[in-house]
């Protein structure tokens, strides 16, 4: 999809939004905003063009203008799955498969992404529209399970909800986020329970 760049620097928007987010933390804890500033550098490497990914020039940069060693900024890059090492598809399919999505169905959802894809974890399909990760806790257990596609969660899902999602993202289409199954979000399957009268 691309090759490795060899500079990166911020663009005047980011520059600015870089330094808004360095400006929040006390004087000499700068530091502290490697991970806002990562993410901003990663955001600003997506497009069909750029692959959505953290380079090392990239991390070299924020490292930079952070004042800390390239070294404690790859140790954050290399620990969170949030962070992309290689170039990812326009729509990045992260299935979570920790102990809750697990006990509630991951397995499926794993399968259907892989049989809808073609493509295993840590591959991309050959048109460059999807990237499929396996991930850590995404958060949403009460839901599970879970993906989240680029930005956007999709949860209580299937495998057959889950063909669902991957085929009308080939389509170009943005299903709606959140519950597949018709729950209004982490309320009881049934609804509500308590609570119920107003006071």
């Amino acid at each position: 999809m691309t090759d490795e760049p060899t500079s990166f620097a911020f663009t005047a928007e980011n520059l600015q939004k870089a330094k808004a987010v360095i400006a929040k933390y006390p004087a000499g804890r700068q530091q502290s905003a490697v991970m806002p500033l990562l993410d901003l550098a990663q955001r600003q490497m997506a497009g069909p063009k750029n692959g959505g990914w953290l380079p090392r020039v990239a991390m070299d940069y924020v490292a930079e203008m952070l004042e800390m060693p390239p070294i404690r900024v790859y140790e954050v890059a290399t620990f969170y799955t949030m962070y992309n090492l290689k170039p990812v598809g326009k729509h990045h399919v992260q299935v979570c498969t920790t102990t809750p999505c697990w006990l509630r169905g991951s397995d499926d959802v794993v399968s259907a992404c892989k049989k809808s894809l073609g493509i295993g974890f840590g591959e991309m399909t050959a048109d460059g529209q999807f990237t499929l990760s396996e991930v850590e806790c995404l958060g949403a257990c009460v839901n599970a399970p879970m993906v989240q596609v680029n930005d956007d969660y999709y949860e209580d899902l299937d495998a057959a909800s889950t063909e669902k999602l991957i085929e009308a993202l080939k389509r170009g289409e943005k299903p709606k986020p959140g519950p597949q199954n018709g729950r209004k979000t982490s309320e009881p399957q049934g609804g509500a329970t308590t609570l119920k009268e107003v006071a």
